[in-house]
């Protein structure tokens, strides 16, 4: 018996990214049933050792140090860019010349400029596209979402989140394109897209910003043994409202939302990623505090597609939970969130950069020339 026709997927770029991505083209079909059975035919890499070894590690069958072989060939329907964020824009340009639906890492680009072009090359082109805002597809976070546009916490008032992460502390660190801000970006935009993402699909989008950044470690040994000047920002954050660091000790990948509303308080802590905090005013006084939810109940986000209630999720699951997204409509579905969105965060993390630099309030408009819409 014959199965769903093969989806050939070409995944530029085999570090960490890339291993996420293989991992969820291959378990998808597992989960959901799908109109396609995606596989990953080809992926491509700088250093011929290095990417082979990943080809043969992640179960795919060819690689190719020049990923412009890999947009070229004609059995290849998606292009999966899990590069570093500058050169997204152009990887992402080329495949959608070539005709191919793109998936790209976020940040969609490490200036709005760059990231509005990759933007008008797949809707010139007219293909599918989407930046990889993993978290969305985490049940708790999606149950949240769902929870704060039901109501659960009435009208919303604040809106807060952090990222803080260890990456950065050691000053002996050796430089490489994270600390080269026109390859890496800055931790606005590399931490702190994925928060403004979710801001805006959680509670509406963002009309201006005010932020602060420091570059604590201002220098990290090179390949040559001399110093490198880092370019980008070790902490930053918009006041009141997103906090994001790289140079936070003993933090390895702690991120928190938090969402207060009229009503009550929702609470999302990764390290517990399979739960919720909840609590309303209205509640049982004797009882005062939040209720523990856990996200795993097959009527939530995605939970009835995975394990049985009380085993959880982890990392993966989001990646996984992306594919099925993305090619359960396959072919005629539009994908999201869409590179649309991946501009509109990279035009907040361009306000954020800029408030930082002038010590001032910036809008969003200053930078897209056109106002954002009010937050819904």
């Amino acid at each position: 018996m014959s199965g769903p026709p093969l989806l050939r997927v070409g995944v530029v770029g085999y570090g960490v990214m890339g291993k996420a991505h293989c991992y969820a083209y291959r378990v998808a079909p597992m989960l959901r049933r799908l109109p396609v059975t995606p596989a990953v035919a080809v992926i491509s890499g700088r250093t011929a050792p290095a990417v082979a070894a990943a080809a043969a590690a992640y179960g795919v069958a060819e690689y190719t140090t020049d990923w412009r072989a890999l947009v070229g060939r004609d059995d290849i329907e998606i292009v999966d860019i899990c590069t570093p964020p500058g050169t997204h824009a152009e990887i992402a340009a080329a495949a959608a010349a070539a005709g191919k639906a793109v998936l790209c890492e976020k940040p969609l680009a490490v200036s709005y400029q760059d990231a509005a072009a990759a933007l008008a090359a797949v809707t010139a082109a007219g293909v599918h596209n989407a930046v990889s805002f993993n978290y969305r597809r985490l049940p708790a976070v999606s149950l949240m979402r769902r929870m704060i546009w039901a109501g659960a916490i009435g009208e919303v008032r604040l809106w807060r989140a952090t990222w803080l992460s260890d990456e950065f502390t050691d000053p002996a660190t050796s430089f490489d394109w994270r600390f080269d801000r026109a390859m890496g970006g800055t931790t606005i935009a590399d931490l702190g897209s994925h928060l403004i993402d979710l801001a805006r699909w959680q509670v509406g989008g963002i009309r201006a910003v005010c932020a602060q950044a420091e570059t604590f470690i201002r220098s990290r040994p090179g390949a040559d043994g001399g110093a490198r000047d880092v370019t980008v920002d070790d902490a930053a954050g918009a006041i009141g409202t997103m906090e994001v660091a790289r140079a936070a000790m003993r933090r390895p990948c702690d991120f928190t939302i938090e969402a207060n509303g009229s009503h009550g308080t929702l609470v999302f802590d990764y390290a517990r990623l399979n739960e919720l905090r909840y609590g309303r005013a209205d509640d049982d006084e004797g009882l005062y505090g939040m209720r523990r939810i856990r996200a795993e109940h097959p009527s939530h986000p995605y939970a009835a597609d995975w394990w049985p209630l009380g085993q959880g999720v982890g990392y993966g699951s989001s990646f996984v939970n992306q594919v099925a997204d993305l090619l359960e409509g396959w072919p005629g579905a539009p994908w999201e969130p869409g590179f649309g969105d991946g501009a509109a965060a990279q035009a907040v993390c361009a306000a954020m950069e800029t408030s930082a630099a002038e010590g001032r309030w910036v809008t969003i408009g200053e930078i897209t020339g056109t106002p954002e819409p009010p937050p819904a």
